[in-house]
């Protein structure tokens, strides 16, 4: 069993489709109807799946983020991604380190709905996410 995808509802399926190619992500393809409005099916390079669906049905209205924390997506370099992110008008908060050291750093973004995402560079020969060793000790 593993996490396939998650679905966000969106507002405007443009403005978002921007925000999220500007971080890096690629359609895959889309779903024009469904129950839950079209479906536009996104991931990120180096990824072989699917990893974000955007949903957007014009007749919600309002969309209303309060429910979902966040987002996480592992960057190579901060320093890249965030100078990349603003030349594509996109502001990060200024990266911080969570322990201190000069190779953990995150940032935050905020996407047209008021989805938070965080941007994550690990340490140096960490993982690609988060595992049992990260809780360890």
């Amino acid at each position: 069993m593993r996490t396939l995808h998650i679905g966000l509802r969106v507002a405007d399926l443009e403005r978002s489709l921007a925000f999220y190619t500007a971080l890096g992500y690629t359609v895959v393809g889309t779903v024009p109807q469904t129950e839950f409005g079209s479906l536009t099916m996104l991931k990120l390079p180096g990824d072989e799946f699917v990893a974000l669906e955007l949903v957007h049905n014009p007749g919600i209205g309002r969309i209303d983020p309060q429910g979902l924390n966040h987002l996480v997506i592992k960057v190579e370099s901060m320093t890249g991604t965030v100078a990349d992110l603003a030349a594509k008008g996109v502001t990060a908060e200024p990266p911080s380190s969570p322990d201190g050291s000069q190779d953990f750093w995150t940032s935050w973004v905020t996407d047209p709905d008021g989805y938070r995402i965080e941007l994550v560079q690990w340490p140096v020969g960490h993982a690609d996410g988060m595992s049992e060793s990260d809780f360890a000790g």
